[in-house]
C-alpha cells in the first residue's frame, strides 16, 4: 500500500515537472486585435505579423525602437492590386539592436519594408515608461525582404489632360481671332 501511494506521488510530481516546464507558446495576434484588447494581452507573450515602417531608432541603451503596420496594406499594398481597406494600423516595437542587423530599411512610400514576424512581451501602458504602450521583441523573422513598388504613369490620365490643353488652346485662339476681328 506504501509503495503504491509512492508511485502515485511520484507520478504526481513528475507530471506537475513536465506540465509546468514546457515554456507557454506566445499567441499569434494582429495589431488591431492588440490595439482593441491591449490589457487582456498585457504582460503576455505574443506573435504579431507585419511590415516595418517608419524610421530605427537606435538608442544608447542598445535598442532600435519602429512601427510594426499589421494591416491589410502592409501585407498587399494596393499598387499591387490589394484591397482598400480601412487605415493603416501599427504598434510600436522595441527590440534589441542587434535583431536589426541586416534589415532592409523600412516601409514608406514607394518602398515595401521587410515583412517580419515578431514575438515578444506586450507591455500595455508600462509605468517604467511613462505609461507607454509597445511590444518589446525577444525574436525577429524576416518573412519577405523589403523591396521597391513600381507605380507607372496612368497614360489616360496624361492623354486627357493633353487633349484638355488643346481644346482650350484651340478655344483660345478663336476667341482672339472673333475678338480682334470685330
Amino acid at each position: 500500500m506504501m509503495r503504491a501511494r509512492t508511485v502515485i506521488a511520484m507520478a504526481v510530481v513528475i507530471t506537475a515537472a513536465v506540465v509546468y516546464s514546457v515554456p507557454a507558446h506566445a499567441v499569434t495576434v494582429s495589431a488591431t486585435e492588440l490595439l482593441e484588447n491591449g490589457e487582456r494581452f498585457s504582460g503576455q507573450e505574443v506573435t504579431v505579423v507585419g511590415e516595418l515602417v517608419g524610421d530605427y531608432g537606435f538608442r544608447s541603451d542598445g535598442t532600435m525602437w519602429t512601427q510594426l503596420n499589421s494591416d491589410s496594406y502592409a501585407i498587399r499594398p494596393i499598387v499591387t492590386g490589394g484591397p482598400l481597406r480601412g487605415a493603416n494600423v501599427g504598434i510600436g516595437i522595441r527590440m534589441p539592436a542587434d535583431l536589426a542587423d541586416g534589415l532592409d530599411p523600412p516601409g514608406r512610400y514607394r518602398l515595401v519594408g521587410p515583412i517580419v514576424t515578431v514575438t515578444g512581451i506586450w507591455r500595455y501602458h508600462d509605468a517604467q515608461r511613462q505609461g507607454e504602450t509597445f511590444l518589446d521583441v525577444s525574436t525577429l523573422a524576416v518573412d519577405t525582404p523589403g523591396h521597391d513598388l513600381s507605380e507607372h504613369p496612368n497614360w489616360g490620365i496624361y492623354g486627357a489632360a493633353f487633349a484638355f490643353a488643346a481644346i482650350a488652346a484651340v478655344v483660345a485662339v478663336a476667341y482672339i481671332r472673333e475678338r480682334d476681328a470685330k
